[in-house]
């Protein structure tokens, strides 16, 4: 029977090799509220908790193995039904395996206990993400919606929290972010949907949402214009509203791929809402704390595509017969496989970091807000921490969702081109891989918008905060230790492009933060990498193959950002031509 928990190596591997046990005690508050727990199933001690998210990760493995994979090809074909009445019908099989889910108690993964959900940390979620990714993408944008669950516990108040989060758990709802609109793509600043007031001193939302994923959900986040004298990202507010006659989908988006995800242009005719947290801290506060979660998801999600792509083209190079043998036996298929893995298994420890990252800072940020009886000595402790993890966040977060995203491209597209023809058919799913993958370079901040975000991260010292911490770690492994003194060399010359950039105006940091996010990348996956091939010998190979690919790249990024050249923007109308007439 498939599992696509038990049968994925890597994945257990890092199951195994991440401190899972720091973080539940983290995620539990080192269990000293278990008696209190009204639950029955708070997890004992770390050994406990880590024994639990095995087991969770082994239900969903099955789900998505036995489930929701066969169901992938139906659900791609044949989409979701709007109905006359502004009303969205999932497609059956999607139904189908929601229900699943939710009867596995895998709905309400990261919320706390006393909600119903499970309390999970981030880490084990990404987990679960990819697992599910592989088996549909698609699905996942429901699955892995669950940020918005969070979002309410995070800064709804409790009668909101109480009302909806069991619900959510439970499986009764889905939810939507609502940001997106004609006008207001990745520049949200620009939002125009009105919140206001009626005579009652009610809120009421009116106007058009567009690209809203999984928009036909039951509970909406809605970000909207709240100070209609505030132009800019000041004057929004998030509102909560639930489905009903006030909320109507106007269209659903014909797309080229991730087809059993409903994407949704929805219309407001005065629907109630209540104000989630303060007015004003909308964008600012409360919709950058969801995005930044669902960018982690979606590197997750990225990671799931690649890996279905990976395997498709695995088998196939291994059973494919030309020229008297496999057609793995020809070096340039050889490459193609090997790196397709590589690049893999690199991106898989960047997310993963990641998550660990968010989960500690999540938690710090948690106990500082709801303990009350802090020591002096500790809160200033953990307020430092919590600006110290706020920054190396603020890097891994953007570089995750970019990385595995464009990673997921190549590896899709690169399964197509092992399969050759029949890659380019529908009789196999390479090119559904292709499809579904497209998409994670672009929702969620395009991988343009990451950079940017990145690049300030890796200019402003974070980059170096946290390559410092992983490069006084020592090896014995002569190799090892060869292989780090490679990435102290790597770093050397990406501390010389920033130091360059920062001689520069923002415009050239904006226009080389491609290849400097890239250098940097390099040198971050390189240490995560070294640790692994530490306590791993297969991974000392993979660490070499990558160094070996990537290395010579971080070279030549870091001579084009020494460049200077800005030709793009001074040149552009001579290099770009003419704008073409369009018919």
């Amino acid at each position: 029977m498939a599992n696509y928990f038990l049968d994925n190596e890597d994945i257990q591997f890092l199951f195994d090799h991440l401190d899972l046990r720091e973080l539940a005690r983290l995620q539990e508050d080192d269990f000293a509220y278990v008696s209190e727990d009204g639950s029955g199933y708070a997890p004992r001690d770390a050994d406990d908790a880590v024994d639990n998210y095995r087991r969770v990760l082994t239900i969903v493995g099955q789900v998505a193995g036995e489930m929701i994979a066969p169901n992938a090809e139906q659900i791609d074909r044949e989409g979701n039904t709007l109905n006359e009445d502004g009303t969205v019908t999932l497609h059956p099989l999607v139904q189908r395996n929601l229900r699943r889910l939710a009867q596995a108690d895998l709905m309400g993964f990261t919320l706390p206990r006393r909600y119903g959900g499970l309390n999970c940390p981030t880490t084990v979620y990404s987990m679960a993400i990819e697992i599910v990714s592989r088996a549909d993408a698609s699905l996942m944008n429901l699955f892995g919606l669950q940020g918005i669950a969070e979002t309410i516990y995070a800064f709804a108040d409790d009668q909101i929290k109480d009302e909806t989060l069991p619900r959510f758990a439970r499986g009764e709802v889905t939810g939507a972010m609502v940001l997106t609109e004609p006008d207001a793509g990745s520049d949200l600043q620009a939002v125009r949907l009105r919140a206001y007031q009626d005579e009652q001193g009610n809120w009421r939302l009116s106007g058009v949402k567009r690209f809203i994923t999984n928009g036909c959900g039951e509970i909406l986040l809605v970000l909207a214009r709240s100070e209609p004298d505030i132009a800019d990202g000041r004057g929004l507010s998030l509102f909560i509203t639930e489905r009903g006659p006030g909320v109507r989908v106007r269209h659903l988006e014909n797309k080229l791929g991730i087809h059993g995800s409903p994407t949704c242009e929805l219309v407001f005719e005065d629907a109630p809402a209540r104000l989630i947290g303060e007015r004003q801290r909308g964008l600012i506060t409360y919709v950058m704390s969801l995005m930044n979660g669902a960018r982690v998801g979606i590197a997750a999600q990225s990671l799931g595509v690649a890996e279905a792509a990976f395997r498709l083209a695995r088998c196939y190079a291994h059973t494919r017969q030309q020229f008297g043998g496999p057609i793995e036996r020809l070096p340039a298929v050889a490459e193609m496989v090997t790196d397709m893995k590589v690049h893999l298994e690199a991106a898989r420890a960047l997310c993963y970091e990641t998550s660990r990252v968010c989960d500690h800072e999540n938690n710090n940020l948690r106990v500082l807000e709801f303990r009350k009886d802090i020591p002096p000595e500790e809160k200033k402790r953990r307020t430092q921490l919590s600006r110290t993890l706020k920054r190396i966040n603020g890097m891994l977060t953007p570089m995750a969702k970019y990385y595995c995203s464009e990673m997921a491209c190549r590896v899709a597209d690169t399964a197509i081109q092992v399969l050759g023809g029949s890659g380019y058919m529908k009789d196999y799913p390479a090119e559904r891989y292709l499809r579904d993958a497209r998409i994670t370079t672009i929702y969620e901040g395009t991988s343009q918008l990451q950079i940017v975000a990145a690049v300030r991260g890796v200019t402003s010292g974070a980059f170096e905060n946290w390559t410092a911490e992983h490069e006084g770690r020592s090896y014995d492994d002569p190799l090892l230790e060869e292989l780090k003194g490679h990435l102290l060399e790597g770093k050397r010359r990406v501390v010389e492009a920033i130091q360059f950039v920062k001689t520069k105006g923002t415009q050239y940091l904006d226009l080389v933060g491609r290849p400097l996010v890239d250098a940097a990348i390099t040198v971050i996956i390189g240490h995560l990498l070294l640790g692994q091939a530490a306590v791993n010998q297969r991974k000392k190979h993979v660490l070499r193959r990558f160094l070996a690919r990537q290395l010579p790249m971080l070279e030549t990024n870091c001579r084009y950002v020494l460049s200077g050249d800005v030709s793009p923007l001074e040149q552009y109308e001579l290099l770009a031509g003419p704008v073409p007439a369009m018919e």
